[in-house]
């Protein structure tokens, strides 16, 4: 102990302070986040739960959806929040080509949320396999058909939170009442 004290006082201060510098907000996801809001507000009345799957993908996916955490975006402020169990989720966020492997672990996270509910597929491997469309290991049936329900499909390789928040934005405001 002592000698981790005096080396320390003899060496001085081994790392500098940085500063990091302000990011200015980006006017586009402030209008976008505040309208996104109050629909999941007029909606749910509380935040919106997103429990997320990747069902095979190479990850690019996810780093997008990962960016929405992230102080630049921070969903959090819109009413958006990531939970770990299917039993708390509104929707099932979906990535990646699905895997014959990930078939049954999709159905029963889908099967374990309480309704209503709605499915989320973000990437083109998500809707339709994508670059992995005709590899030998992805399921030939698609999310569609092992969840049915109502689904939002976000295109891109991969899309960017942007273009994640504008979807959800337009999805949840032209769902029909029965759906609310």
């Amino acid at each position: 102990m002592w000698t981790i004290l005096k080396n320390s006082f003899f060496k001085g201060l081994l790392t500098e302070k940085r500063v990091l510098p302000d990011i200015p907000p980006c006017p586009e996801i402030e209008g976008v986040g505040r309208e996104l809001k109050k629909t999941i507000l007029s909606l749910y009345g509380r935040s919106l739960h997103l429990r997320e799957v990747d069902t095979g993908s190479c990850g690019a996916c996810e780093s997008e959806i990962v960016a929405l955490s992230n102080p630049i975006y921070d969903i959090q402020r819109f009413g958006i929040d990531f939970v770990a169990s299917p039993r708390h989720a509104d929707a099932l966020v979906v990535t990646g080509a699905l895997s014959r492997n990930m078939v049954l672990a999709l159905k029963k996270t889908y099967d374990a949320m309480p309704g209503p509910k709605f499915v989320i597929t973000v990437g083109d491997c998500a809707m339709d396999g994508g670059a992995f469309g005709d590899s030998y290991y992805r399921a030939r049936q698609g999310v569609q058909d092992i969840v049915g329900g109502a689904i939002l499909h976000i295109p891109g390789c991969p899309p960017s939170p942007e273009q994640i928040l504008s979807a959800l934005l337009g999805f949840l405001q032209t769902r029909p009442p029965k759906e609310r």
